[in-house]
């Protein structure tokens, strides 16, 4: 008997879409379909984690550019 899966569209940039599909290839914990370029169809139930982890993992890359030598 099949089952139901709530779950919420997401709309995203590629870039982050590409995150948010690495996170998933770890356990298959949040995407349900992949529908697009810029769409996901992920597990409402997830949302909160999804969020947290995808926070977490781009403040780990985020890298304010330093000034230039010569600037101000």
């Amino acid at each position: 008997m099949p089952r139901a899966i709530r779950g919420v569209m997401i709309e995203c940039e590629p870039a982050i879409k590409s995150i948010i599909i690495h996170l998933d290839s770890v356990n298959h914990d949040f995407i349900i379909e992949d529908c697009d370029e810029t769409h996901l169809f992920v597990k409402e139930n997830m949302m909160p984690l999804l969020k947290a982890k995808l926070e977490e993992h781009l403040k780990e890359t985020y890298r304010p550019e330093e000034p230039l030598a010569d600037s101000e």
